[in-house]
């Protein structure tokens, strides 16, 4: 179940769960979400096709998962993101 966001959280959430290098973890510390409730707001928040393109998108993606990277230092980080 997925707690109250407001329209601002909910399209930041959107955005880092569309960008390659931020992982599932970091919106996790930023937002309190944990991976399947990501998903779960991105289903809610998508057209059912852009959801399935994003769906295929980070499946099996490494970057999306911290313990799966074969990088830590030096990796992109945006200005709006706290960790």
């Amino acid at each position: 179940m997925l707690p109250k966001l407001d329209s601002e959280t909910i399209d930041r959430v959107v955005e880092m769960a569309w960008e390659d290098r931020t992982p599932f973890e970091a919106i996790e510390i930023q937002f309190g979400l944990q991976e399947k409730q990501v998903i779960e707001l991105m289903r809610r928040e998508m057209k059912a096709s852009s959801f399935r393109m994003w769906r295929e998108r980070v499946t099996g993606r490494n970057t999306k998962h911290l313990q799966k990277r074969d990088f830590f230092s030096g990796r992109f980080k945006s200005d709006n993101q706290k960790t």
